[in-house]
């Protein structure tokens, strides 16, 4: 039995840290969204017991890429070995701050209770999810979410408007638990306020949802990064309700009223030539 799934990109509408655990684990307020942006994933089940992992990019194939510590993760569960090919068609922006390696943990735990007919339910596969990585539980869920906790509490919300969406990655890299050690160090920041970007969802009123988004790790990470205030500052000049960086960076987005502004806006930045990804999607409702 082989089955395919669509494993979709993140962004951060919204990032507030509001404590750090014992453990340091940081605690989070957060309002994610599923984009169209997608990885492949096919997983077939092996006769045997082996998980044999492939990726279309040859340097992911590694004994500690997510997909195979989800795999290890979920027959442990299961009290069994679960056999499987899965084969992995990368897509989304590596170290980019949209959860690509988180989502595809997901699909797997999503893929390989469902050709084993395991029968647990989303909330056992995000139980599963967090000790993968801290972004799976939402990738499992999908759509509009408030996230909190570490991100495993896991809250609907009403769907976002269907925009389209500019997503920039400058061709730079950073560290996420460097950004967010460097946040401590700051120790007061100013915090979004995630229950205004709520309502602006809610009503569906997108310029205050442009005036709303906010990352407490911007700025720490844009003082490394100066790309990011540049590709804010075009995406915002060429007509974008709001842009923001997402996640731990470097990954830029805008949210333009239309395909044609956003194209506009894209042709821009390419001529810009600091961008390693540089697409156009729109907000998905998520879950493979």
């Amino acid at each position: 039995m082989e089955i395919e799934l669509k494993a979709y990109a993140k962004i951060n509408l919204g990032l507030d840290v509001t404590g750090l655990r014992e453990d340091g684990y940081h605690l989070v307020r957060m309002v994610m969204q599923s984009v169209g942006i997608h990885d492949i994933l096919r997983i077939k089940k092996r006769d045997d017991d082996r998980i044999v992992f492939t990726c279309s990019d040859p340097a992911l194939e590694t004994g500690d890429n997510l997909c195979v510590k989800a795999a290890e993760i979920i027959s442990a569960k299961a009290k069994k070995r679960l056999g499987a090919d899965i084969r992995l068609i990368k897509n989304n922006p590596v170290a980019a701050g949209m959860a690509g390696g988180s989502t595809d943990a997901a699909a797997v735990l999503v893929g390989l209770n469902s050709i084993y007919e395991l029968g647990y339910d989303n909330a056992a596969l995000r139980a599963l999810g967090v000790s993968v990585g801290a972004d799976v539980p939402f990738c499992i869920e999908g759509g509009t979410a408030l996230c909190e906790g570490i991100g495993e509490i896991i809250t609907p919300i009403s769907p976002m408007a269907k925009l389209s969406i500019l997503i920039a990655k400058p061709d730079r890299a950073v560290s996420t638990a460097g950004i967010y050690g460097r946040l401590d160090s700051i120790g007061d920041y100013v915090h979004p306020d995630i229950d205004a970007l709520m309502d602006a969802i809610e009503s569906g009123d997108n310029k205050a949802l442009g005036k709303s988004l906010g990352n407490v790790l911007e700025n720490v990470t844009m003082s490394e990064v100066g790309e990011i205030a540049k590709l804010k500052e075009v995406m915002t000049d060429m007509g974008a309700y709001g842009a923001l960086m997402t996640g731990s960076g470097p990954t830029v987005f805008g949210l333009f009223a239309d395909l044609d502004m956003a194209e506009d806006c894209k042709r821009n930045i390419e001529k810009m030539g600091i961008c390693s990804f540089l697409e156009i999607t729109e907000p998905v409702p998520g879950m493979m």
